[in-house]
C-alpha cells in the first residue's frame, strides 16, 4: 500500500492496529520498495503488531554521479562522502523525517513507539534527525553509515533524546561508506551518551543474515521496553 503525504510511502502492517512504527529510510538511488523485502524475514511472531513505513526520498540531481537526478536525501558532492557535506539537503530531509512521525503520532502512535531505521544515505538522516528531534523516539537503526553534520550535533541535539538507544552495523569490507567512517560517527555519538550497539560484519556496503538476526534482538528489546 502507498500513501501520498507527506512522503509517498511503501507501508506494510504485520497485524491489524498497530500501535508501534518502524520508519525506514532506503539509500541513494533506491526507493522505499528497497527493504520492504526485510520485513518477513526480520519480524519475530511474538512482537505486537507493527507498521513499517518505508518512504521513498525526493528526486533530485547527484553530483558525484554526474549530476544524473535519482532518488536521495541530500546531494553527495565528492567521493569523500562526509566532505562537503550538503546541509541544506540534509536538513530538509531531517524535516521531512519529522512530519512522518508527526503523521504516525496523527495514526496513535506516539513518538515512543517510533524506531527510526536508515541504510546509508538513509541512516545518515535517521541518525542526524533522530538526536534532533523534539520528543522521544523508541531508538535508531543506522546501518552501513555515519552521521552527517557531526559538529552541530552537540549544540543541536534533543534533550528529549539524551542517552537514546542506537544500533549501528557495518561491514568491514564497505567500499561505499568506509567503517572507518562509521567507527568515528559511533564514538562521536557514544561521546555525547548514546546508547550504541555496534556490529561490524564481514561484508561490504549490504545487509547480512546475521545482521537482520542481530538487529532482531535489539528490536524486540526496544518493543519490550515500550510496552
Amino acid at each position: 500500500m502507498e500513501n501520498a503525504l507527506p512522503l509517498p510511502c511503501v507501508e506494510i502492517e504485520t497485524a491489524p492496529n498497530p500501535r508501534h512504527a518502524v520508519i525506514w529510510l532506503h539509500g541513494l538511488g533506491a526507493d522505499g520498495n528497497d527493504f520492504a523485502p526485510i520485513v518477513p524475514e526480520l519480524v519475530d511472531r511474538a512482537w505486537p503488531p507493527l507498521r513499517f513505513v518505508f518512504p521513498h526520498a525526493p528526486v533530485r540531481p547527484v553530483t558525484v554521479n554526474g549530476g544524473v537526478p535519482m532518488r536521495a536525501w541530500y546531494d553527495i558532492r565528492g567521493v569523500a562522502i562526509a566532505d562537503k557535506q550538503d546541509e541544506t539537503g540534509i536538513r530538509a530531509s531531517v524535516a521531512q523525517l519529522d512530519e512522518l512521525i508527526a503523521r504516525e503520532a496523527g495514526r496513535d502512535i506516539p513518538s515512543g513507539n517510533v524506531i527510526l531505521a536508515g541504510f546509508s544515505q538513509g541512516g545518515a538522516i535517521a541518525l542526524a534527525g533522530g538526536v534532533r528531534h523534539a520528543d522521544r523516539v523508541a531508538g535508531i537503526v543506522a546501518l552501513s553509515t555515519y552521521l552527517p553534520l557531526e559538529a552541530k550535533t552537540t549544540a543541536e541535539r534533543s534533550t528529549a533524546n539524551t542517552g537514546l538507544p542506537i544500533f549501528m552495523g557495518h561491514g568491514g569490507f564497505d567500499p561505499v561508506v568506509p567503517q572507518a567512517l562509521g567507527s568515528i560517527s559511533r564514538d562521536a555519538l557514544s561521546g555525547l551518551g548514546y546508547a550504541v550497539e555496534w556490529h561490524s560484519y564481514a561484508m561490504a556496503h549490504q545487509v547480512c543474515a546475521e545482521e537482520i538476526a542481530d538487529l532482531r534482538a535489539w528490536i524486540g528489546a526496544r518493543l519490550a521496553a515500550t510496552n
